[in-house]
């Protein structure tokens, strides 16, 4: 990247290019890279209207990205759309409640759902809907916990799974949005607690959660969520626990996680999960040791991870993971 930077975000756009938005490196940071998969490079692109890190940016169903929220010197509730075709940001509509560390899930209708964080006055657990016919966003109700350092995957039923993170304590509890009714319900806890962790859909329909922190330093355990059934069932251990790591689905269906903080620190190695055996196993070891970085797939299959905190400075080395 033209940048060094972590704790961004990473879009892949639709013309398989990747946005890398924001992040940190001694100071919150508002430029904005583009990876061109053609050529391999890197070049710089508009910058953000706010500095920010820990926000989020999602692809809406247009030709534009919503980066919303995130810190700076205080916690943020502007948003802003980056135009694909322009390569330039512009405001849109602030959220009621400004917040970082939060989730954001498109739905298929184009609307946007923002998830818990933290603000001024704590831990979250007011959610709100961005509407981009309108550029506004309005409430989307309470989570029954407060939350952040979550996540949040939307099902294939269009039902949006929250689990773990912190609100006061380690959370283990889970939560599904219902956008329909614009209500949340409770589902089946997770066997551990943990925050920093990672959620993938599968092919299957059903959700792994994967590594994290708690009680703990690091975790190698991972869970599967049934939709069908609203519980948890454990599944097999990474070989290293890790967390502020990334998980990546591949075409395969397969699950690749890089980097992240173990108990020796910084981590360069990689692992897959084949659904198909429930087994993890090694995918070498990426050239750079890693974490709160991101890694996304590519239109050919390879996957992108880019930035991050190394072991000793903040990246702006990238590589290529083809599987």
């Amino acid at each position: 990247m033209t940048t060094i930077r972590d704790q961004h975000t990473a879009t892949l756009l639709s013309s398989d290019k990747v946005l890398a938005a924001g992040g940190y490196a001694a100071s919150y940071i508002a430029s904005c890279d583009l990876f061109d998969p053609s050529t391999g490079q890197w070049n710089s692109t508009g910058n953000m209207a706010t500095a920010r890190y820990q926000h989020t940016a999602i692809l809406l169903n247009t030709t534009k990205v919503l980066a919303a929220g995130g810190r700076a010197s205080d916690y943020l509730a502007s948003s802003e759309l980056y135009d694909l075709s322009t390569g330039q940001w512009n405001s849109t509509g602030n959220m009621a409640t400004a917040r970082w560390v939060h989730t954001a899930t498109l739905f298929s209708s184009g609307t946007v759902l923002v998830a818990g964080g933290q603000g001024s006055s704590g831990v979250l657990a007011g959610c709100e809907l961005y509407d981009p016919a309108t550029g506004l966003w309005s409430s989307a109700g309470n989570m029954a916990t407060a939350r952040y350092q979550h996540t949040a995957t939307l099902l294939n039923s269009g039902l949006v799974l929250v689990t773990g993170g912190q609100g006061g304590s380690y959370l283990a509890s889970s939560e599904i949005y219902d956008p329909s009714t614009g209500k949340w319900n409770s589902t089946g806890n997770m066997a551990t607690a943990r925050y920093q962790h990672t959620a993938t859909l599968l092919n299957s329909g059903l959700v792994l959660v994967i590594g994290g922190r708690g009680s703990s330093s690091n975790y190698a355990s991972s869970e599967l969520y049934d939709p069908s059934t609203g519980k948890w069932n454990s599944t097999g251990n990474m070989a290293t626990g890790r967390f502020v790591h990334t998980a990546t689905m591949l075409s395969s269906g397969k699950v690749l996680v890089t980097g992240g903080i173990g108990t020796s620190g910084t981590l360069a190695s990689s692992e897959l999960y084949d659904p198909a055996t429930g087994l993890w196993s090694s995918a070498g070891n990426m050239a750079t040791a890693r974490y709160q970085h991101t890694a996304t797939m590519l239109g050919s299959g390879k996957v992108l991870a880019a930035g991050g905190q190394g072991s000793s400075s903040v990246l702006a080395s990238s590589e290529l993971y083809d599987p």
